[in-house]
C-alpha cells in the first residue's frame, strides 16, 4: 500500500508537469522571440537523440552510486567516505537550486512578453518562499505524526507489561518483573526515536525526488524543444552531470532511508527516465513550442521557482544542517574540513555549469 501511495505522488507530479507545460506548445509567437536564433534542426536533433540514452545512463550511475552501500561497507551511512560524498551531493543540490534553478524562474516570470503590471511583482521568490515553507511543514507535520505514533505504541507495551507486573506472584518475584518492564519501557522508546528519524528521512526523500522531477522535466523539455545545434550540444554536455551529480544527493538520501527493494527499484527509475521523457516530450513539440509565448513562461517559471524553494530548503535543512551537526562530525575536525571541501566543490563545479545549463 506504502509503495502504491509513494508511485501515485510521483506519477501526480510528473504528468501535472509534463501537462502544463505542454498546454502552452500551441500559443502564438511572442515579439521577443529571437528571430536570429541559429536553426538547424536535422543538426540539433542528433544531440537530443544521444541525451536520451547518455542522461538515462548518467541518472542511473549517479543515484545507485550511494546505494551500493548494501555490498561495500566504506559507502554505507555513518561512514567518513559517505559524509564527505553527501556533503558533496549537498553542495551540488544547492548550487542547482540557487544558480540554475531560481535564476531561470526570474528570467521567464520577469520576461519583457509578460505585459502588465502585476509582472512587476517578483513572483519567483515569493513562490520559492512558499514552496520552502510548504517543504517545512511536510516535514514538520510528518515527523510529529510519526512521533504520536509510537508514543501511542511505545505506552500501550508500557501498560501492557504493567498490566502483568500487577498480575504477578510474590512481592520479590513482582518486584523483578517490574524492573524487566521498565527497561522494556526504555528500549522501545529508544527503538521509537530511532524509527521516527528513519520515517522523516523517508519524507525528506521523497520530497527531494519531487522538487527534482519537476526541475528535470523543464530542463527536459528546454533541450528537446530547442532547435539550435550550439543550444543542443552545450545542454546535452551540461545535463549528463547534472544528472549524475543530482542522482548521488537523492541516492544518499534513499539509502539513509533504509527503503525496501521495491521502493528503491521505483524510486530510481523515476529519478532517472524524468529527464529523457522531458526530451522526448520537448522533441515531439518543437514545431509547435514557443518558449516564449506568456504561457509558456508562465508555467516554466513557476514549476522553477517551486523547485528552487523545495531544493534549497533541503540541501540547507535536510542535508547541510543535519550532517554538518551530526555528533561524528562535531567531534571530527578532519572529517569536517574533508566535508566543506567537499561541499565547495560540489557547490563550485555545479555553478560553473549553471554557464551552459
Amino acid at each position: 500500500m506504502r509503495i502504491t501511495r509513494n508511485v501515485k505522488v510521483l506519477l501526480f507530479f510528473l504528468f501535472i508537469s509534463l501537462f502544463l507545460i505542454a498546454v502552452s506548445a500551441g500559443e502564438s509567437k511572442c515579439e521577443c522571440s529571437h528571430e536570429d536564433e541559429e536553426e538547424n534542426k536535422a543538426g540539433a536533433n542528433k544531440y537530443k537523440i544521444a541525451a536520451i540514452p547518455s542522461v538515462l545512463v548518467a541518472g542511473v550511475i549517479g543515484v545507485l552510486f550511494p546505494l551500493l552501500g548494501k555490498f561495500f561497507p566504506s559507502l554505507r551511512p555513518e561512514t567518513t567516505f559517505f559524509f564527505v560524498t553527501k556533503a558533496f551531493a549537498a553542495g551540488v543540490i544547492l548550487a542547482t537550486g540557487f544558480m540554475h534553478v531560481l535564476p531561470e524562474g526570474y528570467e521567464k516570470l520577469m520576461s519583457p512578453c509578460l505585459k502588465g503590471e502585476a509582472w512587476e511583482f517578483p513572483f519567483t521568490g515569493f513562490i520559492a518562499m512558499v514552496a520552502a515553507i510548504l517543504t517545512l511543514s511536510v516535514d514538520s507535520f510528518a515527523t510529529s505524526y510519526f512521533q504520536r505514533l509510537h508514543f501511542k505504541t511505545s505506552k500501550r507495551i508500557g501498560d501492557g507489561e504493567e498490566q502483568r507486573v500487577d498480575g504477578g506472584g510474590g512481592d520479590d518475584l513482582g518486584l523483578h518483573v517490574h524492573a524487566h518492564g521498565h527497561t522494556h519501557g526504555i528500549v522501545g522508546v529508544e527503538s521509537g526515536d530511532s524509527e521516527v528519524q528513519l520515517h522523516r528521512t523517508r519524507v525528506v526523500a521523497q520530497v527531494l525526488e519531487v522538487g527534482i522531477i519537476v526541475h528535470s522535466v523543464v530542463i527536459g523539455i528546454s533541450l528537446g524543444a530547442s532547435q539550435s545545434p550550439d543550444t543542443a550540444k552545450a545542454l546535452f554536455a551540461a545535463l549528463m552531470f547534472h544528472q549524475c551529480f543530482e542522482g548521488l544527493g537523492l541516492g544518499g538520501c534513499i539509502a539513509q532511508g533504509n527503503f525496501n527493494c521495491m521502493s528503491i527499484t521505483i524510486m530510481s527509475i523515476f529519478f532517472s527516465v524524468t529527464t529523457p521523457v522531458g526530451i522526448a516530450v520537448g522533441m515531439a513539440i518543437s514545431t509547435s513550442y514557443n518558449e516564449y509565448s506568456p504561457t509558456a513562461l508562465i508555467v516554466q517559471g513557476v514549476l522553477n521557482a517551486a523547485s528552487a524553494g523545495i531544493l534549497i530548503y533541503m540541501s540547507l535543512v535536510d542535508f547541510l544542517a543535519a550532517d554538518f551537526m551530526h555528533p561524528k562530525m562535531q567531534s571530527n575536525t578532519g572529517l569536517q574540513i574533508m566535508a566543506h571541501i567537499s561541499l565547495l566543490v560540489g557547490a563550485g563545479i555545479m555553478s560553473l555549469l549553471a554557464k551552459w545549463a
